[in-house]
């Protein structure tokens, strides 16, 4: 009996002391102070894991290893393709931007020779051509200027070489994609790799999607930054941000030049040396205007992955305020589901609000028509593209005007080489935010917008044009002050 009693204390002494000893060596992380963030790094909330969280299959650190490899696999189905058995020397820039390459787990380590020669390997798979602008011209930038950011990176406007307004694109620090990869697995430097690849996927395409309607990548740069060594800097053309706003206040001659670019750019990435590219981010924000020109400036949500199907009932597309059903190929994929996803996106964003209003008369039908199309998807792309060539000739060569009743109301006296210098009204749309100044196709259309004005009493044909060759006219309300200008020809209303 006395044994048994002291084995029973025994036991509970033991069990005491092994509690105790698990409470010290397993507290609670949210117990515990949390570590000082690295720089650039936002501190962690309250209850914050210290270490990466366990998942299922491995622990955090894995699955964001797995991350980083799924990245940069992504980058290399977009590389550019060589010659079987091609090799060439791969280029020191280069080689920095392949060391992004994900380094492998405890499960996958190789020699570090072996491990660095394929490194290598992957660099000249990425086939970058060599930047014309690096970090030479970037250490010597002035006006620096931040313009704004995203999930992922931080844009800047900067002059280099005393003349370039550029564009440089970087890697938010303080950005969602990177405050929240540090929050779950507490690791700047793979979350800052993680978030990069985005970086490397968008210059790889602006180098493979050559197009008129296509940034241009100017170049790229590799510099220390919030510990992190080598982070990386994309060089790019610089363009305007697209306000809608401001562009419906704006001729319908430029705003016909948005759809005619967006157009024109949806037809090349439907058939474009990588296949069929769908824009998965499609919004204003992802674009710019260049000299009058849209062009798409952010590549890294671009994707040329089909969907693929087994039924109709797989290649379902939802929009806020539409869905579409399309059918499935034999081969098992979406027919045509990456072009119809950018031409509905154009229709929502951009057709819906910039082509029909404010058209010419006579063009109004055809225009009608393209949206009401598009907004259905019972066209494709390539009829899209047509029709809308099909507006710019029409347009460009006046025939427009064929149908349209031209009998002017009032007679005209031409003054040549003279200006009016004042007595300008303001007109909607204007090319001019104080007076009415338009595009015409001749001196007859120029009668015509005048005789419908009730203010306008004259008019003054500049050397002026438009993209498309059109003639700009500056309407006036009256003719009391006429001045010499060998540029110019002023056309007076004589009679009411």
């Amino acid at each position: 009996m006395r044994r048994r009693k002291t084995a029973v204390a025994a036991a509970c002494c033991l069990a005491l002391l092994l509690g105790t000893l698990l409470n010290v060596l397993f507290v609670p992380g949210s117990e515990l102070p949390p570590p000082p963030p690295r720089d650039g790094a936002p501190p962690s909330p309250p209850g914050a894991p210290l270490e990466p969280p366990e998942e299922e299959g491995g622990g955090g650190r894995a699955a964001l290893a797995r991350q980083l490899r799924e990245r940069y696999e992504e980058v290399l189905r977009y590389r550019q393709p060589r010659a079987a058995g091609a090799r060439r020397a791969v280029r020191p820039r280069e080689r920095r931007l392949m060391d992004l390459a994900p380094a492998r787990t405890s499960a996958e380590q190789q020699p570090r020779g072996r491990a660095a020669a394929e490194r290598g390997r992957a660099s000249a798979e990425l086939g970058l051509e060599p930047p014309p602008l690096g970090c030479r011209e970037l250490r010597a930038a002035g006006g620096v200027q931040y313009l704004g950011s995203g999930y992922t990176k931080a844009v800047y406007k900067a002059v280099l070489n005393r003349s370039l307004a550029v564009a440089l694109k970087a890697v938010d620090f303080g950005g969602h994609d990177v405050a929240r990869c540090v929050r779950q697995f507490a690791a700047l430097a793979d979350c800052y790799r993680l978030a990069a690849y985005k970086i490397v996927k968008e210059m790889v395409l602006l180098q493979r999607l050559r197009h008129a309607n296509v940034l241009q990548l100017y170049g790229y740069c590799y510099q220390d930054s919030n510990d992190i060594p080598d982070t990386l800097t994309a060089i790019t053309e610089l363009g305007s941000p697209l306000e809608m706003i401001q562009l419906l206040q704006t001729s319908w001659e430029d705003r016909f030049r948005i759809c005619l670019s967006l157009v024109r750019l949806l037809h090349y990435l439907a058939h474009s040396p990588l296949g069929s590219v769908t824009l998965l981010d499609f919004r204003p924000r992802q674009f710019v205007i260049v000299d009058g020109e849209l062009k798409v400036t952010d590549l890294d949500d671009a994707s040329i992955e089909e969907s693929s199907c087994t039924s109709n009932s797989d290649c379902f597309m939802e929009f806020p305020a539409r869905n579409f059903t399309l059918p499935c190929s034999v081969e098992g994929r979406c027919q045509n589901m990456n072009e119809k996803r950018n031409l509905y996106n154009a229709y929502r964003f951009f057709f819906t609000y910039l082509l029909p209003h404010s058209a010419p008369p006579s063009l109004r039908p055809l225009l009608d028509k393209i949206v009401n199309a598009t907004g259905e998807l019972h066209w494709g792309i390539d009829e899209t593209a047509a029709q809308l060539e099909r507006v710019l000739n029409l347009y460009k060569s006046g025939e427009y005007l064929q149908n349209t009743t031209r009998i002017s109301k009032s007679e005209y006296r031409r003054v040549p080489e003279a200006f009016i210098p004042d007595e300008n009204y303001r007109c909607w749309p204007s090319y001019h935010h104080k007076g009415c100044l338009l595009s015409v196709f001749d001196v007859n259309e120029a009668i015509e917008i005048c005789d419908s004005y009730s203010q306008c009493k004259a008019f003054v044909l500049t050397n002026q044009t438009t993209w498309t060759g059109r003639q700009l006219v500056f309407f006036k309300a009256a003719s009391n002050h006429i001045m010499p200008d060998p540029d110019k020809i002023t056309y007076v209303k004589v009679t009411d």
